[in-house]
């Protein structure tokens, strides 16, 4: 017989359309983190997801990254395909690489990966537990790792490296705008000290503002809120 043209129905037109739109327009920020440790960086930024979850920000952490230069290229990956996928929402979307200083080799060669690929890094030197210890202390000591995480211990009992006990994230959240100006000045005086990014000191600060600027909470009357305590 003669050939037939189907059409779509309209309502599926109208439909996938309106999915398109809501696609191109989704006002959500999408804000991705892989993390080193398994543990402690994922259990503060777990605490901040609950605090940021009704607002128009997804947070994804990606916990056990592994080592600087693996966390680099998979976060650099992360990038690559986001980029690629054509997604209308890419580029308000932000991919973060949270790792220490410590011992680890290749330190710089995974920063400077991060930089070329347009991943921000969150840097920790010695490690993460500086930025903790900011949100009750001014901290200066260029100390090793070991002895960061017992300065920690005493403003946060419960926190035990040993045992995997992790620190009450929750609770620290109230002091994160202070955590941040202190984090702010210690890398000043680094730099005054002529060793940028020396011990101690911490990016997570630009990460945690990052976050904050990005979550807005919608408010009953129709406008936003940002996240202020």
């Amino acid at each position: 017989g003669p050939s037939r043209t189907f059409w779509p129905e309209p309502e599926r037109m109208a439909s996938s359309s309106l999915r398109r739109k809501r696609a191109a327009l989704d006002p959500r920020r999408r804000l991705t983190i892989f993390c080193e440790g398994a543990n402690t960086e994922p259990a503060y930024f777990d605490a901040l997801d609950a605090d940021v979850r009704d607002t128009n920000l997804v947070l994804r952490i990606v916990r056990a990254a592994g080592v600087p230069m693996t966390i680099a290229r998979a976060a650099a990956d992360h990038m690559d395909k986001a980029r690629a996928g054509h997604d209308p929402n890419a580029k308000k979307d932000e991919t973060w690489a949270v790792f220490d200083r410590d011992t680890h080799p290749k330190f710089d060669e995974a920063v400077g990966l991060c930089v070329a690929k347009g991943v921000k890094v969150a840097r920790s030197n010695p490690c993460f537990e500086v930025w903790l210890l900011l949100h009750n202390v001014d901290f200066h000591r260029p100390d090793n790792s070991a002895a960061v995480q017992r300065e920690l211990r005493k403003h946060c009992p419960e926190y035990d490296k040993n045992n995997g006990k992790q620190p009450n994230c929750a609770a620290l959240l109230p002091l994160i705008e202070q955590a941040e100006l202190r984090a702010e000045r210690q890398l000043a005086a680094r730099e005054g000290e002529g060793a940028a990014y020396g011990p101690p000191s911490t990016t997570v600060f630009q990460l945690t503002r990052s976050i904050r600027k990005a979550a807005t909470f919608k408010q009953s009357d129709g406008t936003s809120k940002g996240l202020v305590r």
